[in-house]
């Protein structure tokens, strides 16, 4: 029940009661309920700015947790090129090289790449942390160009490194005839002294003495390109066709191992030492051919010669006297 009130009137003498006006009440009513809107707004402020809401701390979690993959993801990047780097690098200085490639330019090595804005549909979307989302983008896609180039690069090394072995196999490096089984190097490449014509003549191999049915090995890798019989010059002679150039002959040969077109590997028996064709002793005239031209064999007996077995190889061969054949 609403307390009444009154008040002394000094005219009257008399207690009279006091009448609430509405406007009053209505006033009143505001003052309080504005007073409790402002109460509670500054609440509200004070909340806000000293306290954070459950949403906002599950919000600032996932920030801390995106911005700690973000960190690791920029590290990992950073650290395979570094790796990629090196991997360059040997590919570059060491494995082309030797090799005897060029090295890849380092224009290509960058891998740039032109043109339109590759990530339009990022910024186009306005998420929060752009630059940083674009910038791992690109590193990403930097780094994925790279190892392309690199992988096609490492495809060319390993071709060019098969096609290196086959070179080495191709090229004669060995003796045809064993020094167990010769007698003696009996005349070397150069102007000889020819055997039957008694004249000056280019002798375009190295004549090896040794007896009738010494075997005779091939000294490279290769194909038998020629298996024929004469009864002058060569005599019963065999070529064999390296690749890259290379092809080696024997003449005055006894016997033959091989066929024409089969296939040799260095040390393979071809045949045997005769004294076939225009030949005045048993022996094996050998010669070394690069694109038709024949050149000094003794210059490829590298692969079974000491250094100083090499050095008597070669004094021996420097001699000019008499050859055994032509």
């Amino acid at each position: 029940m609403a307390r009444i009130k009154y008040y002394y009137d000094t005219e009257t003498c008399k207690y009279e009661r006091v009448k609430t006006k509405t406007s009053d009440v209505v006033m009143n009513a505001l003052g309080i309920l504005s007073l409790t809107v402002a109460m509670a707004v500054g609440l509200l402020i004070l909340y806000t700015n000293y306290f954070e809401s459950p949403k906002e701390l599950i919000l600032k979690n996932e920030i801390k947790e995106l911005e700690f993959y973000y960190d690791k993801l920029t590290q990992d990047v950073k650290n395979l090129n570094e790796i990629l780097g090196d991997v360059e690098h040997r590919d570059d200085n060491i494995y082309r090289v030797v090799l005897g490639a060029e090295p890849i330019d380092k224009a290509i090595r960058n891998a740039g790449a032109g043109g339109t804005d590759r990530y339009e549909d990022i910024r186009d979307k306005n998420i929060d942390h752009e630059d940083m989302v674009v910038g791992l983008n690109e590193k990403v896609d930097l780094l994925r160009r790279k190892l392309y180039i690199e992988s096609k690069s490492q495809d060319e090394v390993v071709k060019l490194a098969e096609k290196k072995e086959k070179l080495y196999a191709a090229i004669p490096a060995i003796q045809p005839v064993s020094n167990k089984q010769l007698h003696a190097l009996a005349s070397g490449f150069g102007w000889r002294t020819h055997p039957i014509y008694k004249v000056k003549k280019m002798h375009t191999g190295i004549d090896f003495a040794a007896s009738i049915g010494t075997p005779i090995y091939a000294t490279a890798d290769g194909t038998i390109a020629e298996v024929s019989v004469k009864f002058s010059g060569y005599g019963k002679m065999v070529e064999v066709d390296h690749g890259f150039g290379y092809r080696t002959r024997y003449a005055h040969m006894h016997e033959f191992a091989v066929r024409s077109g089969q296939n040799v590997k260095r040390g393979d028996l071809i045949g045997y030492v005769g004294n076939t064709g225009l030949s005045t002793a048993p022996h094996l005239h050998y010669e070394v051919l690069i694109n038709g031209s024949q050149v000094d064999p003794v210059h490829y007996f590298y692969n079974d010669l000491t250094a100083a077995e090499y050095e008597k190889v070669l004094e021996l061969a420097s001699i000019e006297n008499q050859s055994l054949g032509m």
